[in-house]
């Protein structure tokens, strides 16, 4: 029985190192989802900003003086 007991006690400390290590390995990943995301935001925004100001500024899609 005690034996049981032990073996059950090293099982349990077993397991909340797991666990503690997972749950470390998911807040960094989410800091990494965070991180991307914010980057991500930032890219669009350039490329939007990029994109309207090449729009404006393209000969393409300005209407012609005799309009």
């Amino acid at each position: 029985m005690e034996s049981r007991l032990t073996d059950l006690e090293i099982k349990v400390a077993f397991q909340e190192d797991l666990i503690e290590t997972l749950n470390l390995a998911v807040a960094r990943q989410q800091q990494q989802l965070d991180l991307l995301q914010a980057q991500f935001r930032a890219l669009y925004q350039q490329v939007r900003t990029s994109a309207s100001t090449a729009a404006e500024s393209n000969p393409q899609h300005e209407i012609p003086p005799h309009y």
